[in-house]
């Protein structure tokens, strides 16, 4: 899809998450900045593994974030597919998270 075609739609739909542009590269560095890697999944599937340093918040709980979560850092989301953790973002920007990104699936993490 043309880069017009995106922004349109973005005007059209407003912040909600239809391309992900962030990348694991970009992860990697907002993690040495800092910032909190949180994992949207059940937390059945966190207890078989997770990526290093993540808390999880499972998308059943993100009305919870601001308990969990500091507004003031940047946050990574990120699940098995990147479904979760799309509607996760737009959740917590609703909630007035301004740095929220989404890695997707946990696949695009490649931080050493």
């Amino acid at each position: 899809m043309p880069i017009n075609n995106r922004i349109h739609l973005k005007n059209l739909l407003g912040d909600y998450t239809m391309f992900n542009s962030f990348s694991g590269n970009d992860a990697c560095k907002l993690l040495s900045e800092g910032a909190q890697l949180v994992d949207v999944r059940s937390s059945a599937e966190f207890a078989r593994g997770a990526l290093p340093n993540a808390v999880n918040l499972p998308l059943q709980s993100i009305m919870g974030a601001k308990n969990i979560l500091d507004e003031d850092k940047a946050v990574i989301l990120y699940c098995v597919t990147g479904a979760r953790s799309s509607t996760a973002k737009n959740y917590l920007v609703q909630m007035g998270f301004d740095n929220v990104n989404d890695l997707g699936s946990f696949r695009n993490y490649n931080c050493e």
